[in-house]
């Protein structure tokens, strides 16, 4: 398929048929913490401050791999701890794939809690960049499901890149849904050659990377963007449902002066009614348990 529209075909969310939560519920909110490996010999995917001397950064790159580093040791703990209060078990974890190998304690804890666990790639490098896409991908899930008993029903990409193959890749895999297409407030079809592959909603607006790493707000940005965020798709819900992604890595949010901004964030969304903390393949199964695709690889019609 050769542009964007072929994949996800355009339909306005003025005149769908409304998709309800159970019992009356408004919001499903998705919280996505991205669990990454920065390998130490290779150029640092997102360094938070550049080389002394300009020029391409230094292989080993110690500051940039270190600031990563304290979101595993550190920022982690306090995000699970922010999100088991708020949460529960409604979590899911973007995981590369090798942090099964590296950091097996996080990923214990992860499956202990009973989140989520998607395909991240192997380490934080994008397919577009591994020379076996296709082996990367089952390599990955073979990973996790050695790991953890059981493979992923999920995939969100290192960086969200995709190659042309991508989505066909993935539902040759077993993958049921992916958080790269994050053009909806709803679940939507991608079309694939064989199977089935749903864009479960993700979010570059509420998420830590470009509200700190690129944009450079204060931490206060992060509690301001969840909330209005949050009473837009409420009062939206109302008459359909709506998903609020949230987006969360532990060297980021997971630092001590940001991680009471989540914890206010997510109070105030959880003291609404109507308010439902779901893991992908929650919402995925409740997609499919509402929605049949309108032709193969198609999506749902208007009301």
């Amino acid at each position: 398929m050769t542009s964007g529209s072929e994949r996800v075909p355009y339909q306005p969310i003025a005149g769908r048929r409304p998709l309800l939560l159970p019992g009356g519920a408004r919001v499903a909110v998705f919280c996505v913490l991205n669990v990454e490996e920065w390998p130490f010999d290779a150029p640092i995917p997102r360094p938070v401050i550049p080389p002394p001397a300009g020029g391409p950064g230094p292989v080993p790159d110690v500051p940039n791999w270190a600031w990563h580093e304290y979101g595993m040791r550190v920022g982690f703990w306090r995000l699970k701890a922010c999100l088991e209060r708020h949460a529960g078990a409604g979590v899911s974890i973007a995981l590369n794939a090798n942090v099964c190998r590296t950091y097996p304690v996080i990923v214990k804890a992860c499956v202990d809690a009973g989140w989520e666990l998607m395909g991240h790639g192997l380490v934080q490098r994008p397919l577009t960049r591994e020379s076996d896409e296709a082996g990367a991908i089952r390599q990955a899930i073979a990973l996790i499901r050695e790991a953890t008993g059981r493979a992923p029903r999920g995939w969100l990409g290192p960086g969200l890149a995709q190659t042309p193959a991508t989505p066909d890749l993935l539902a040759e895999a077993g993958i049921e849904y992916c958080c790269d297409w994050l053009l909806d407030d709803q679940p939507t079809d991608i079309r694939v050659a064989r199977g089935r592959l749903v864009a479960v909603p993700y979010s570059l607006d509420v998420n830590d990377v470009p509200v700190f790493s690129l944009q450079h707000h204060p931490p206060q940005e992060f509690l301001r963007r969840v909330r209005e965020s949050f009473d837009t798709l409420y009062a939206e819900g109302a008459t359909s449902a709506r998903i609020l992604p949230i987006g969360l890595h532990p060297f980021l949010m997971g630092a001590a002066h940001r991680i009471g901004y989540l914890d206010q964030a997510l109070a105030y969304v959880r003291g609404h009614p109507g308010v439902v903390f779901w893991r992908g393949s929650e919402i995925l199964d409740w997609y499919l348990a509402t929605e049949s695709p309108a032709s193969p690889g198609g999506g749902r019609g208007p009301g």
